[in-house]
């Protein structure tokens, strides 16, 4: 019965999302699963019962008329889409978690490079080594780190550069293939949601132990570097944590998304229809980034001024511009 399930839904996986068509879709599948029922009753094999209701029920043109659905299907344009099969799904989640993990890594390492010429001098200033030389080695060590994320970059980005096929081409995913997706991304979301809670604490408590230090050690100037330093480790360890899970979670909205809004197939997930649509395809893709680019500019401007008293007026702000945005703009 599955097999027969995943033909009728791939019969109906380009037409209109309305409900007409999901009448058609129901009355359809209860004549399949009636002359399944039927055959294997007859003593047919299941190979035998589901061939026979694919060949007797397996083309919608003919069936198009008794179904109410005539005008629909001959009015709907041929597509020219391609299957994406399961198992490049599979390969594409694998690549993109590594894509993720080098790329989330690489950030890191660009943030707690600024700490190796701040240790260095501590260290030189507190133990009367060489000045020169410790803070030559603070800033080679610091290019060192940088160029080894600049190398995950690349690296990662060369290697997730062959599924930018999926944005050039017209793909879709059939309907057990989006079951995949939508149980993997849902079994996904309590470690997203992990990652995201712990990485903006860390981000917001780095301050934190700059405040202790210097609060409850005695005046010291390698003490002084090194809460300063600890600020960039619990920042870079914070950045890790929402970049790898939100391109994890990414890689899982980039595949369902294949299918077209406003198909069957566009709706077989609730993160499918939940999805906004807009009046520009650039308004959407603004939108699909909103969010996350609100929440750097917020903790860039918090790092940098360290007003936090008032860099929090950013989020009402930028609620205000989304709603205007989703209340003109949103089809």
């Amino acid at each position: 019965m599955e097999a027969i399930r995943n033909y009728l839904e791939t019969m109906f996986l380009n037409l209109p999302n309305t409900p007409e068509v999901y009448k058609a879709k129901n009355e359809l599948w209860q004549m399949m699963e009636d002359k399944y029922t039927e055959l294997k009753a007859e003593g047919k094999s299941e190979n035998e019962a589901v061939g026979t209701v694919i060949s007797e029920f397996g083309n919608l043109d003919e069936l198009a008329k008794d179904l109410g659905i005539e005008q629909i299907v001959h009015s709907t344009p041929v597509s020219n889409a391609k299957t994406l099969p399961l198992e490049d799904v599979k390969r594409y989640i694998a690549e993109h978690s590594k894509h993720a993990f080098f790329t989330a890594l690489g950030v890191m390492l660009c943030i707690l490079s600024v700490c190796a010429p701040i240790l260095f001098d501590g260290i030189a200033g507190t133990w009367n080594m060489n000045e020169d030389a410790m803070s030559a080695l603070g800033v080679c060590l610091m290019f060192v780190l940088i160029a080894i994320a600049v190398g995950l970059f690349i690296y990662s980005g060369v290697m997730i550069g062959k599924w930018k096929y999926l944005q050039n081409e017209n793909y879709v995913t059939d309907f057990a293939t989006t079951e995949y997706l939508h149980q993997q991304a849902e079994s996904y979301k309590p470690t997203y949601a992990i990652l995201l809670t712990i990485g903006v604490i860390l981000c917001v408590l780095s301050v934190v132990p700059s405040i202790l230090i210097d609060s409850f050690t005695n005046y010291s100037y390698f003490w002084e570097n090194l809460s300063g330093a600890l600020l960039f480790v619990f920042a870079g360890i914070g950045v890790f944590m929402i970049v790898i899970g939100s391109m994890r979670i990414g890689s899982y909205n980039t595949l369902l998304k294949l299918n077209q809004q406003g198909t069957v197939g566009g709706s077989y997930t609730t993160s499918q229809q939940n999805n906004s649509q807009y009046i520009h395809p650039a308004v959407t893709g603004i939108m699909s980034v909103y969010w996350p680019t609100v929440t750097c500019l917020y903790l860039i401007w918090s790092f940098l001024t360290f007003d936090w008293w008032i860099t929090w007026i950013i989020w009402p702000i930028a609620g205000i511009i989304a709603s205007l945005i989703n209340n003109t703009l949103k089809k």
